[in-house]
């Protein structure tokens, strides 16, 4: 069993408990974040997204996306059986990147084949789940941004479990400007087939630390469990396995 430990609120006293590993937790008293390393209080920016759904209304959102798209059984809203649903607010790090990357590279789909340059150049907001050894469809989620407020814990729902974060603002940057370096790479290979030389300037701006709303539904079909992930803000689905073809993005 995991141990509890727990340190003051440095905005109100209140204790604080968390989990060994968090970074990050806030105060579900004042609402105020706090570092757990050091008890103070969190001083970027704390956003949130609202959720919409009770457990009511997002059985209307399952089987409204069991019903469309034509990759699925057309049984599966009449014979599927919703076995869980929960609500989880999961800690992201939402950091604005321009990223720049001049390359050179080597065409080989033609003969003779041909050197190739190019620059690209991207803006992001580049989403990094808070979590350790959680695997999440991060780039498949595309966060409602316009929609955030600034964390308040009384719009909280009590049947739903809050997570904090377990990556601090540090090590969130290095792996945000990791995966974009790597994400450049991935398009500039649309492009050549054979890199020669790649170099890549990344520049950080805003960096946000937001609780997202995140439905984690599982449900049967014909005697086998599958996963659906719905967006709380928006009611669009995340990801979704779909019986008839494995797993599909919907």
């Amino acid at each position: 069993m995991s141990i509890v430990k727990e340190i003051n609120c440095s905005h109100c006293g209140a204790p604080i408990s968390f989990e060994p590993g968090e970074i990050i937790s806030t105060c579900k008293y004042c609402g105020y974040t706090v570092v757990i390393e050091t008890g103070k209080a969190f001083t970027f920016e704390h956003s949130m997204l609202k959720n919409k759904y009770d457990l009511t209304k997002i059985q209307e959102v399952i089987r409204s996306w069991m019903r469309g798209g034509f990759l699925k059984p057309r049984d599966l809203a009449k014979k599927s059986k919703v076995m869980e649903k929960t609500l989880m607010y999961l800690p992201f790090w939402v950091i604005s990147v321009e990223a720049e990357s001049d390359y050179k590279g080597i065409f080989e789909r033609i003969t003779p084949p041909v050197v190739k340059e190019g620059k690209i150049e991207k803006k992001y907001n580049w989403l990094v789940l808070a979590r350790k050894a959680t695997e999440f469809p991060t780039r498949e989620y595309d966060v409602p941004l316009q929609g955030k407020i600034p964390y308040d814990f009384r719009q909280i729902e009590s049947f739903a479990k809050v997570l904090n974060s377990e990556i601090d603002k540090n090590e969130a940057v290095e792996l945000a400007s990791q995966q974009v370096e790597g994400h450049h790479r991935y398009l500039v290979k649309q492009d050549v087939d054979r890199i020669i030389k790649m170099e890549n300037e990344v520049k950080i701006d805003q960096i946000v630390y937001l609780h997202a709303p995140v439905w984690f539904v599982k449900y049967e079909y014909k005697g086998k469990i599958y996963q659906l992930l719905i967006d709380g803000a928006t009611g669009t689905a995340i990801k979704g396995d779909i019986p008839s073809t494995g797993f599909g993005i919907f």
